[in-house]
């Protein structure tokens, strides 16, 4: 049989990595893909998400073909988690044409990778390409560093640089990793910016990878898929912070809070509350799904910082319980400060 061709797909939190699947899933060409997502929180957002895309469907990738690992960081947890279900995917790989791998915003991906080399994967399955998300308007903000010029530089003239900070370790680590990068929010930024950006990002990559402008999610199967780079047995060219720990450590203040709530919504309403709780805790992402009264749509709400965006994605089901459902990540969160922001009258 076949070696399942799997595209790891990786980027920091809000990037945009679940639209990029999005994409990918509604322009499948007829290929078979199979889902695997690592969600950072108990209340599985991304995997609804994703089946909830019609094709899955009306093709031959039925959402039985979407998996979702939402027991902690995927790099964290290759052995517990990641392995029984490629394991499962492997039986019946004749029926799978690819695989996309979305790791959540905190996962390092070497450690994903080197678990194609266990004898268990890396005769049924091989990582054919790694793409990294990377969301321009949040590098032009200074969110790794508070002027980009003044770190590349300071990086040049100083190789014993040692002041990052975990995500900004994180980040660099994700963009040693990658075959191609997809620069998202290009929208956001005028071109200035956007060239700004992208000339730094030049400057941490490897010789030839490209950095490909993507709006919405919207990027050729033919751009991400077919590499044939077989990741896995050129591990030493993707250097890590983490090579020479046999584990990492992530920032033990990130952590996530996750809300189930009865109480319906009006869009406006729950956004102010959630700009509220954005202004007084240090939030990073939130995204759920709303119950808006009087509204027999669902609403799906996803913010990163102070940015919101929601829209109606699909009716309600009849038997599907018509709750709002959130999930906030950050650092150090105070659960039953947001949970009251959130019921406030």
């Amino acid at each position: 049989m076949h070696k399942i061709p799997v595209t790891v797909i990786t980027g920091f939190l809000g990037a945009g990595k679940t639209t990029v699947i999005r994409n990918l899933l509604q322009n499948n060409q007829g290929r078979r893909i199979a889902i695997l997502v690592n969600e950072f929180g108990e209340v599985g957002i991304d995997g609804e998400l994703l089946r909830s895309c019609k094709v899955c469907d009306e093709t031959d990738a039925p959402a039985a073909n979407i998996v979702e690992l939402a027991n902690g960081c995927l790099c964290c947890t290759v052995q517990e988690e990641f392995l029984p279900a490629m394991q499962e995917f492997l039986k019946r790989r004749e029926r799978i044409d690819c695989m996309l791998i979305e790791t959540s915003g905190l996962a390092l991906p070497k450690p994903l990778l080197q678990a194609f080399r266990w004898p268990e994967i890396r005769h049924g399955a091989t990582v054919d390409g790694v793409v990294t998300v990377v969301d321009c308007e949040a590098v032009a903000a200074g969110r790794f560093a508070s002027n980009l010029d003044a770190i590349a530089a300071q990086r040049q003239a100083d190789a014993s640089l040692e002041h990052e900070t975990p995500i900004e370790e994180l980040f660099e680590d994700q963009l040693a990793c990658a075959d191609i990068v997809l620069l998202t929010k290009i929208d956001l930024v005028d071109s200035t910016t956007r060239n700004k950006v992208e000339d730094w990002l030049k400057q941490q990559l490897r010789p030839g990878v490209k950095i490909i402008p993507c709006e919405s999610g919207k990027i050729s199967p033919q751009v991400l898929l077919g590499f044939n780079a077989a990741v896995e047995d050129n591990l030493d060219s993707r250097p890590s912070h983490h090579d020479t720990k046999e584990e990492h450590e992530h920032d033990d203040d990130i952590n996530s809070v996750h809300f189930i709530l009865e109480q319906a919504f009006q869009p406006q309403v729950l956004v102010e509350r959630l700009q509220q709780a954005v202004q007084q805790q240090e939030i990073y992402r939130i995204k759920g799904f709303v119950n808006v009264p009087n509204k027999p749509m669902r609403l799906v709400l996803q913010a990163v910082g102070t940015r919101f965006d929601y829209f109606y994605d699909r009716p309600w089901q009849p038997a599907e319980p018509r709750q709002t459902k959130l999930v906030v990540i950050g650092r150090s969160l105070e659960r039953s400060y947001i949970e009251n922001i959130l019921l406030s009258a």
